[in-house]
């Protein structure tokens, strides 16, 4: 089964108890119960992390989701407390950092589309369907939808994949109430943050969150949110339907590793060879790029 090429050791830090090493993040508790997120340059694609990471990729994810939690402000709740790096910690989690409330996860990805490529494509071009839902004939690769749509998923442990579901089966498992609020939630947060790209010249093509509940039984964003590793960007002045388009995120890690320089079989059994320092230098470029682009500052 894929998983890590080589699983990282966690750090120890003094009143942190380590909970989980995630595909990207590492999960501890503090001595107040709140968790301790902590982004790495690790990257997976096709379920295995790979052997060699992204430099910067942590700090960018992290800074780009506070900058993000910002712009939702007054639309749904999040679940940071404080950025401040917990003593004892080594340097290096400085700027990747976030100091979160604890909350009861739903276990849903909440998935929003508002346009077709990745697995709704797949899917589109066998039953003319995303996660059950009918769209009409004609639409490509990189179509725009004639609205956003819903298309939640499992979430899925390191090494696993995860599943697209119809929304009966969220409102079977949460609830109908629940399931109701996520799609209501999901669909708003994605059109604010699609017309805010688009003023930056970026499609948001689609993306994913999570939500838990707090202490209040309140519906609280969670994680990492709208950055290339949750998201498809792509840049506006290059959209083209009809094939695969340009993007800020790990595409094009994707791209190498089932291209034949990389000699890997993505179906076989054997994990993925480290990436060569070019393609490392020009994906770091993309996360950068996207993080410039939205938010209008510099990456130092």
């Amino acid at each position: 089964m894929p998983g890590f090429v080589e699983k990282p050791e966690p750090v120890e830090v003094p009143g942190l108890v380590h909970l989980h090493t995630g595909k990207v993040r590492d999960l501890y508790r503090n001595e107040a119960g709140d968790l301790v997120m902590v982004a790495s340059d690790r990257t997976s694609v096709y379920d295995w992390v790979l052997p060699n990471g992204i430099p910067d990729k942590g700090r960018i994810l992290t800074q780009l989701s506070l900058w993000w939690f910002d712009q939702l402000h007054g639309l749904v709740p999040n679940h940071v407390i404080s950025t401040d790096v917990p003593a004892g910690a080594p340097a290096d989690w400085a700027g990747r950092t976030m100091v979160c409330r604890s909350l009861r996860m739903v276990p849903v990805e909440c998935v929003a589309r508002g346009y077709l490529t990745g697995s709704g494509l797949a899917e589109y071009e066998r039953d003319r369907t995303v996660c059950g839902l009918a769209l009409p004939e004609g639409l490509v690769d990189g179509s725009e939808l004639p609205a956003p749509i819903f298309t939640p998923a499992t979430k899925a442990e390191v090494g696993d994949h995860d599943e697209n579901v119809s929304y009966e089966e969220v409102a079977r498992q949460v609830g109908a109430e629940t399931a109701t609020r996520l799609r209501q939630i999901t669909l708003a947060v994605y059109s604010r943050a699609r017309d805010m790209a688009r003023e930056r010249g970026v499609i948001l093509a689609d993306t994913k969150f999570e939500f838990g509940f707090d202490d209040q039984d309140e519906l609280v964003i969670a994680d990492e949110v709208l950055t290339p590793d949750s998201s498809r960007f792509w840049p506006a002045d290059l959209w083209e339907p009809g094939h695969p388009q340009p993007s800020f995120d790990k595409q094009y890690v994707r791209d190498y590793l089932t291209s034949p320089a990389s000699g890997w079989d993505r179906h076989g059994h054997l994990p993925p060879p480290p990436l060569p320092a070019e393609v490392v230098a020009a994906t770091r470029a993309r996360y950068v790029e996207a993080y410039e682009r939205l938010t209008g500052l510099t990456w130092e």
